[in-house]
């Protein structure tokens, strides 16, 4: 649900309801979303360490540090 800055500030208590029954709230300034407000706890659900283990593989040796030429092409955007 969207609503102007103006109309969140006169409706608080109704959004913190929508909010606590799962609604997620949008708040916008001058058409720009501004804000998104949604019930304690929901926000960390939506992440969670861990939540793609498993779903990505990687070469052996991906993790070892990068030789001096190897950084400098890297930074100089030869890689």
């Amino acid at each position: 649900m969207v609503f102007t800055l103006e109309e969140a500030e006169s409706r608080l208590g109704k959004l913190l309801d929508l909010a606590r029954s799962g609604e997620e709230v949008v708040i916008t300034r001058d058409g720009k979303t501004v804000a998104k407000l949604v019930a304690a706890g929901q926000e960390s659900g939506k992440l969670r360490l861990g939540a793609m283990k498993g779903e990505f593989s990687y070469k052996e040796g991906w993790d070892k540090p990068l030789t001096d030429e190897e950084a400098d092409a890297f930074w100089e955007g030869r890689w």
